[in-house]
């Protein structure tokens, strides 16, 4: 729940619904309570602390008719990344290993190592008390292409390890960099995506070799124990996973003059995220796009896609929150 000062006239224009809203720096605008426009203004009274985050949705939370204070939910999602965990708590989430992914972010931050993948939810409490950083910026991610790969079938378990991952198959990969094709230098690695790689796909991963690692608990290990290379995610044909989306997001119309070419790599990855994980999807309302017309997943090349079933259909609410004639609250 997010909290800003708000100022407005008391009294609405005479005839039309609403109050007038201070817009800084000096202009008075009129708007419907729970209108679009109200809560694009709200949301730029936040826009500093929503730089460093990703807004996934905003609504509005019912208050008392009479009431001067607005409440605005924001829903966001931060870049899943590689961290290095302190001794002591991989210690105590069953001797993991200090690298490791966080594959999601939500009420809790989701952990696996991708060398044995096990598993580990970090809640509040827990993280304040062992904090860690990223290692690495989403910028930082480079594309390889798998040269070898092959499952690991007897996965060892040292005692007291913690819960493994159902969903994920352990692999061992040789990869290279895309950047570097006309030289012979490759990578070995373990990863936790060996169910999705297979010689000749790209794949996008960390380069640890190469970067400066500036970690307090990284400058304490062993270098054997930090691998060369950690894989993130499958690369897929951005054209065409685009062209083929036959569903959409209700969202605030975007500033296009002011939005660069990072806002929307990192709108267009936030997209394939829901496409490839059932989890961070399930609490956003996905509507179908009747433009793009439905294809057969014979047609696919491989890339994860939402099903009819989890998609809405698009309506229109004709009326706002004050019974007058309005317009959706997102487009």
């Amino acid at each position: 729940m997010v909290y800003r000062k708000m100022e407005y006239m008391t009294e609405p224009v005479k005839h039309t619904p609403g109050h007038m809203y201070f817009q800084p720096p000096g202009t008075w605008v009129q708007c419907a309570l729970e209108s679009r426009d109200l809560l694009a203004l709200c949301l730029k009274k936040i826009k500093a602390p929503l730089s460093k985050v990703r807004l996934v949705d905003a609504s509005f939370v019912w208050t008392e008719p009479h009431s001067k204070r607005l409440k605005v939910k924001l829903t966001i999602q931060k870049e899943d990344n590689v961290v290095c965990l302190s001794p002591k708590l991989a210690q105590s989430l069953g001797n993991m290993n200090q690298i490791c992914v966080c594959i999601r972010v939500t009420s809790v931050i989701h952990l696996i190592d991708p060398n044995t993948l096990q598993v580990a939810d970090i809640d509040g409490n827990t993280f304040w008390s062992h904090p860690f950083n990223s290692l690495c910026h989403p910028k930082q991610l480079e594309e390889f292409i798998v040269m070898e790969c092959s499952i690991v079938r007897d996965i060892k378990r040292n005692a007291g390890a913690g819960m493994i991952s159902k969903k994920h198959t352990l692999g061992e990969v040789w990869v290279q960099k895309t950047s570097e094709m006309n030289t012979d230098k490759q990578y070995f690695c373990r990863t936790h995506l060996g169910h999705l790689l297979n010689p000749g796909d790209l794949v996008l991963g960390f380069d640890l070799v190469n970067c400066n690692l500036n970690d307090e608990y990284v400058n304490k290990m062993k270098s054997d124990r930090v691998p060369d290379v950690v894989l993130i995610k499958k690369s897929y044909d951005r054209t065409k996973r685009q062209r083929r989306r036959n569903w959409k997001l209700k969202e605030l119309a975007r500033d296009k003059e002011n939005m660069d070419t990072d806002d929307e790599r990192q709108y267009q990855d936030f997209l394939e995220d829901l496409e490839e994980d059932e989890a961070i999807r399930k609490n956003v309302n996905i509507y179908r796009d009747s433009a793009i017309p439905v294809e057969s997943d014979t047609d696919d090349e491989g890339a994860p896609r939402i099903s009819l079933a989890e998609m809405l259909e698009d309506l229109h609410i004709s009326q706002d929150a004050t019974g007058g004639e309005g317009e959706s609250m997102m487009t």
